[in-house]
């Protein structure tokens, strides 16, 4: 879901180029599901191989990565780990949504409709353990890093990003923000383009730039205030919000409150009549996301047979097609390895 705060937010277009030389900490589920989602069949079927396992996922990982390696961009992969109790919610309302979209499917096939298959199709996507372990093995064919949570993949992401460790968090979400992600990009795709919403047309994109201290210091506001603002929306943890408040009437709400009078401001929203929740409770949630320091990134080579193995005899992928991307994406790095040395003479 993420939370719904784009309106009040500053958003800047940039070039790959902004990104080039650089490492990002990617949402792993974030990105895993947009493939899900998107890389089928004309009539919405997943993408599959010859034992009917589902390789979509697998399908826009690899385009994906190739990509960005080529571009001298070194992705991060981060992995949810535990949930928080909060999230049970929003959670299962996703599962009802997909059980409905399950259910119009087949109505969808029982009447040849074409349309309605591609959209209630992708809207079933699931994305399982093994499915899980098969993107991490091939991250770890392609040489690429990848850290595995203990809570929510986000706020690891932007830990690292705090720290130093990758210069951006790649997602389309932006509770990437409330976990104090210095920087967000979002659009990270090869085609520039995507689906319009309740429609199979397709719209340009532009890749997108958030900068969390500026977006703050525009509105006026601190990273507590944020939060705030986000959980009157909907969050994650809270998915209904308040009914009747938008990012703009949120952020005019929060402004008129210091922090020690929080109290007083979800009072006045009328808090406890949307949710038993305490509001510091999901506050907090927030705020003290576990995230762990107990990682290592590291310069891999690529490791083609591994490659090989999980695309190609695991899953049926093309070997010409995957030999062929991996040849060139070495010529590519060997390139840049010479450009890069060539400046030192």
């Amino acid at each position: 879901m993420g939370t719904a705060i784009r309106s009040i937010l500053e958003v800047k277009e940039i070039d790959l180029d902004a990104l080039k030389g650089k490492k990002i900490a990617v949402d792993a589920f974030n990105w895993l599901y947009q493939f899900i989602a998107s890389v089928r069949q004309y009539d919405g079927t997943p993408l599959k191989d010859s034992k009917g396992n589902i390789t979509s996922h697998l399908s826009g990982l690899f385009n994906r990565c190739i990509f960005l390696l080529k571009n001298n961009i070194q992705p991060i992969f981060i992995f949810d780990g535990k949930a928080p109790l909060l999230k049970k919610e929003e959670q299962k309302r996703r599962a009802e949504r997909k059980l409905k979209a399950a259910l119009k499917l087949k109505e969808a096939i029982e009447q040849h409709d074409i349309e309605a298959m591609r959209k209630y199709s992708a809207q079933t996507g699931k994305l399982t353990d093994e499915m899980i372990q098969d993107a991490k093995m091939l991250l770890d064919g392609l040489g690429i890093n990848w850290i595995q949570a203990p809570s929510e993949g986000e706020a690891q992401a932007a830990h690292i990003v705090k720290k130093g460790d990758a210069w951006c968090v790649a997602s389309q979400d932006f509770d990437c923000l409330l976990f104090e992600a210095p920087r967000i990009v979002r659009n990270l795709n090869i085609s520039r383009r995507r689906k319009k919403s309740n429609s199979f047309a397709f719209e340009g994109i532009s890749y997108e730039l958030i900068n969390l201290s500026d977006n703050l210091n525009r509105l006026g506001i601190d990273l507590d205030g944020l939060i705030v603002i986000a959980m009157l929306v909907g969050t994650d943890f809270l998915p209904s919000g308040i009914k009747g408040i938008g990012p703009k009437k949120a952020l005019e709400i929060v402004k008129k409150y210091k922090k020690e009078e929080y109290d007083e401001l979800f009072k006045e929203v009328n808090w406890l009549e949307e949710t038993s929740i305490e509001w510091r409770v999901v506050f907090n949630t927030i705020k003290e996301m576990p995230v762990t320091d107990d990682y290592i990134i590291e310069e891999k080579p690529i490791k083609r047979e591994l490659i090989r193995k999980i695309l190609v005899e695991e899953h049926d992928f093309s070997e010409e097609r995957v030999e062929s991307s991996i040849e060139k994406l070495k010529s590519k790095i060997e390139n840049q390895k010479q450009k890069s040395l060539s400046q030192w003479f």
